[in-house]
């Protein structure tokens, strides 16, 4: 297998993985606005903010236009200036199919080209703008019906392990930047003063609307249902957090992810292979795993959360950049594809 087919491989499955989970945190954060007792900025900005588009977004909207809910999610729904935004992504992920139609089945091919299609038609602005719901469940149900696609219409050999290696990174990736900016604004969250909570019942109400917005980082996950199914509707800042980070049977936990990458690469680059490119990205993601693993045994710290997750999402950069220098044929890091020239 050559390094350009496996490399377009790998950002396919980035991309679509980019698009659903962009779909559902808009979704999710949409119903949050409604619902929840927070200002516009606290509900949309941590949208902008995992999607690493903040510095982009000021430069283009101003400092304030975060409070503008329409403009966030058009900004990373629909802004061909965007490169996180949904039709970017599908778009790039329709190139990279493309660019390798000899190995995607047709089945995949059709459903990466109908989502692309559609992202730039008028009937996704009109339904955009008619029905914000019915938009984000159709870029989500066609992403996630190619995903599917993938694993039963494929042969399961190496142009799979490569797909779904940029998958699993990519949600590495995600589920770890939103816990991160989502923990951080929950444990932030200004509490009443022992003056004020007797008055107004303030104190219930913070604990009310801190629950929904728990609940609101599960949904943005897809693990709503699952915990509850753990945790019989216990919901707080460790269970959530221990969740997402370390639950094995959860298919977007970290812990999960990161075992299942370090799986496919092992299928790509075997671990006794020592003559063979690779090493190095592989003993790295060992150890990535080998660390979430360690961390999943000790007691639960609420201040260390930040500091893990930081950890988690530098790793698996470095990790992803080094699969392309050793296995894609990327040039020095400075040389290298970046995500928006894939």
């Amino acid at each position: 297998m050559i390094s350009r087919v496996a490399d377009h491989c790998f950002w396919l499955g980035r991309y679509l993985e980019r698009t659903e989970s962009v779909a559902r945190i808009l979704a999710v954060t949409q119903n949050l606005a409604l619902d929840a007792e927070l200002s516009p900025t606290q509900c949309w900005l941590p949208v902008v903010i995992v999607a690493g588009q903040k510095a982009h977004f000021v430069d283009a909207h101003g400092e304030d236009a975060a409070a503008d809910g329409e403009l966030v999610q058009r900004y990373m729904s629909l802004d061909e200036d965007n490169a996180t935004s949904l039709r970017r992504s599908s778009s790039a992920a329709r190139w990279n199919a493309r660019s390798i139609r000899e190995v995607v089945s047709l089945e995949v091919w059709e459903t990466v080209n109908e989502l692309h299609l559609w992202m730039s038609s008028e009937a996704a602005q009109e339904e955009f703008r008619s029905s914000r719901y019915a938009f984000y469940r159709r870029a989500r149900s066609l992403t996630q019906l190619c995903l599917g696609l993938t694993q039963n219409t494929m042969l399961h050999d190496t142009p799979l392990d490569f797909i779904w290696l940029g998958v699993l990174l990519e949600r590495v990736g995600q589920t770890a930047r939103t816990l991160d900016v989502h923990h951080h604004a929950l444990t932030n969250l200004p509490r009443p003063s022992a003056d004020e909570a007797p008055q107004g019942g303030l104190e219930k109400r913070h604990r009310v609307v801190e629950t929904a917005l728990w609940l609101s980082l599960l949904r943005a996950c897809s693990g709503f249902e699952p915990f509850m199914k753990l945790n019989q509707g216990q919901v707080n800042e460790r269970a959530v957090a221990q969740f997402l980070l370390f639950e094995p049977r959860f298919p977007r936990s970290i812990r999960h992810c990161v075992h299942a990458a370090f799986a496919r690469l092992c299928e790509i680059r075997p671990p006794d292979s020592a003559t063979l490119p690779g090493g190095e990205s592989l003993t790295r993601l060992h150890l990535l795993h080998q660390w979430v693993s360690d961390r999943a045994t000790e007691p639960f710290d609420p201040l260390a959360v930040h500091a893990a997750l930081t950890h988690v999402v530098d790793e698996t950069s470095t990790i992803c950049d080094g699969i392309g220098r050793e296995l894609l044929g990327y040039g020095p890091p400075d040389s290298s594809p970046s995500a928006t020239s894939q």
